[in-house]
């Protein structure tokens, strides 16, 4: 078997699972933030939540399976490893970026219509 399969299923696994695993934590958590901002209207800080959690979903999912494609030929378990953990560490660091862009954005867009 080759090692490049071997990796595409660990990174798949472990990338989904975290995705997922942090997406739920956001969703939860969310509902509270996006609440503070639009205090009158719950229904809607729901749905937003919801729609957030989809593109989040979405969009990140999509970026993993599309790096994909750009691995390199893998010829030992040692550079299966490097390439595993580098791979998951740009993922996690693009992850976080994108969370801080959205709250950013978010709060500044919420924040021009209240005003």
């Amino acid at each position: 078997m080759s090692y490049n399969l071997i990796g595409y299923g660990i990174f798949i696994t472990v990338i989904v699972l975290i995705i997922v695993i942090v997406g739920k934590i956001c969703y939860r958590n969310g509902n509270i933030f996006v609440g503070a901002l639009i205090p009158h209207h719950l229904d809607l800080c729901a749905q937003i939540n919801k729609t957030l959690l989809i593109c989040y979903y979405l969009v990140n999912i999509g970026y993993c399976v599309m790096t994909l494609a750009n691995w390199e030929i893998i010829t030992s378990p040692l550079q299966l490893i490097e390439i595993l953990v580098m791979k998951l560490a740009i993922i996690i660091c693009l992850l976080s970026g994108l969370h801080y862009i959205n709250i950013f954005l978010l709060t500044n867009a919420i924040h021009k219509l209240i005003k």
